[in-house]
């Protein structure tokens, strides 16, 4: 949603910064895989298709400002499970929802107190469920392997996390529900 001025609100701007990042690097991952650990390709392969419902929250932008801000951490949750099932807990799939909660803390104003809430659930439950319940890998990884993946994840989320404090740093998380920006 746009301001007075016609510009996005900051929040949002960031939101699609991030989710932008993420679409222009998600092709990135199984090349990096292929390079550091030599199996798998194929499996992350797949991993490539979520890139495309990262692409639809720039469009949900235009027509809600906090239907993309719900939506990143959503689809980042989702993803993330996704992930994590295809490669296992032991890949670091997992450490993406840190990435995803810290959206979560910074992406919703003041008067979006319970959607913040409930994302937060929806993450957290999203963490549960691929510790607890998914069950095996779709891919096996021998330990070297999975060593390897563990630690190309735990940069990349260092990474993303890093550039999410970044990005959203110093912007005002105030209530505006008129869509102007504070004078």
């Amino acid at each position: 949603m746009a301001t007075e001025d016609g510009t996005r609100d900051p929040l949002t701007a960031a939101t699609i910064t991030v989710a932008w990042v993420i679409i222009i690097n998600k092709p990135f991952y199984p090349l990096t895989i292929w390079w550091l650990v030599g199996n798998g390709v194929e499996a992350s392969l797949i991993s490539v298709v979520s890139a495309l419902f990262f692409l639809v929250i720039p469009f949900i932008a235009r027509r809600s400002a906090l239907a993309a801000r719900i939506a990143l951490p959503l689809i980042g949750t989702i993803d993330t499970v996704f992930e994590t099932k295809l490669f296992g807990t032991g890949s670091g799939t997992e450490l993406f929802f840190a990435a995803c909660i810290m959206l979560v803390a910074v992406s919703f104003r003041a008067g979006e107190r319970l959607w913040q809430i409930g994302m937060t659930g929806v993450v957290f439950a999203g963490f549960l469920l691929t510790r607890y319940m998914i069950g095996d890998a779709l891919h096996i990884w021998d330990a070297p392997d999975l060593a390897k993946l563990l630690n190309l994840n735990a940069f990349a989320v260092a990474c993303l996390t890093a550039f999410i404090a970044l990005r959203y740093a110093g912007l005002d998380r105030g209530d505006h529900s008129s869509g102007t920006r504070p004078s």
